[in-house]
């Protein structure tokens, strides 16, 4: 073999590994740093940031939505540096944590836009077909959610009344 090729080689296995398929080749970008210290220039207090979060919920906003918020407009990078406590956490401690996951919530608004597009094309075969998979998803983060008794044990996802549950 020649000198370069195993140079090549060398490098290939040393280096870490890039996903090749897909929309982005990439390398890991890893978590959030570990240092939970509130940062100094923040000027607001726990009781500030939980009084917004309660604010921004009665709204009827999301918790993804309201750590947006609290990220752009008032320089919260992490909720739970400054409160000590997750947003869904501090919304459950008041009662206004959404009955439905949000992810979970989610999956169930993408299924109902498949389905109406399904209504207005009903000869589209993939469409179909990722319907099928995002149900499949759905039934099996359900079955997760009953498991960790977040929805009740009888609760039963139907296409027919999904866009009543997101609606």
């Amino acid at each position: 073999m020649n000198i370069c090729v195993l140079k090549i080689l060398v490098l290939c296995l040393l280096l870490p590994h890039r996903r090749h398929h897909g929309s982005h080749a990439r390398s890991g970008e890893g978590p959030v740093p570990v240092g939970s210290a509130v940062p100094t220039w923040l000027k607001l207090t726990s009781d500030d940031v939980k009084e917004q979060i309660y604010k921004l919920a009665k709204k009827g906003l999301t918790p993804s939505q309201i750590s947006v918020i609290l990220r752009d407009s008032h320089g919260v990078a992490q909720v739970r540096f400054v409160t000590g406590n997750k947003i869904l956490r501090i919304l459950k401690s008041k009662g206004l944590a959404p009955d439905l996951p949000e992810d979970l919530y989610h999956l169930i608004k993408k299924a109902v836009a498949v389905q109406k597009h399904l209504e207005r094309n009903r000869k589209d075969k993939d469409a179909k077909f990722s319907l099928i998979l995002i149900e499949s998803r759905i039934h099996r983060l359900a079955r997760y959610y009953k498991t960790k008794r977040v929805l009740p044990p009888n609760r039963k996802y139907e296409s027919s009344t999904a866009s009543a549950l997101v609606a």
